[in-house]
């Protein structure tokens, strides 16, 4: 098996490559804030698990590199946040990408406490 396998890596990988298409319709001069920032927290998400899996041999790293996934996966649910109040987004397509993060979210904390189901050695 190898990460891109993993059911939250795919998810995570889907949700960037949609967020990356809707941000291309933000305003320019949101380029090297919000447009960014969207960007790169939401691609950290599937970067972190593929760095995750790389890790399986030592348990703690495993964890610690979904932790920064998940934390990457919240952050790109603040950003929704903002681009959805600032109506660079509709109510309707905020609530499907949120929806996607939260179950991204679920499938890295099954992974986090259930890490001898990824090839993590446990003691």
């Amino acid at each position: 098996m190898k990460f891109q396998d993993l059911i939250a890596y795919k998810k995570s990988f889907s949700l960037a490559m949609e967020i990356l298409e809707i941000s291309k319709g933000f305003p320019k001069e949101e380029k090297y804030s919000l447009t960014d920032q969207i960007r790169r927290s939401s691609r950290a998400v599937s970067a972190a698990i593929a760095e995750s899996y790389g890790k399986r041999k030592y348990p703690k790293h495993f964890v610690s590199k979904l932790t920064d996934s998940d934390s990457e996966n919240l952050e790109t649910q603040s950003w929704l946040e903002f681009a959805e109040a600032s109506g660079y987004i509709e109510k309707t397509e905020f609530d499907k990408l949120i929806n996607e993060s939260i179950e991204v979210g679920k499938l890295l904390n099954y992974m986090m406490n259930h890490p001898e189901k990824f090839g993590v050695k446990t003691i």
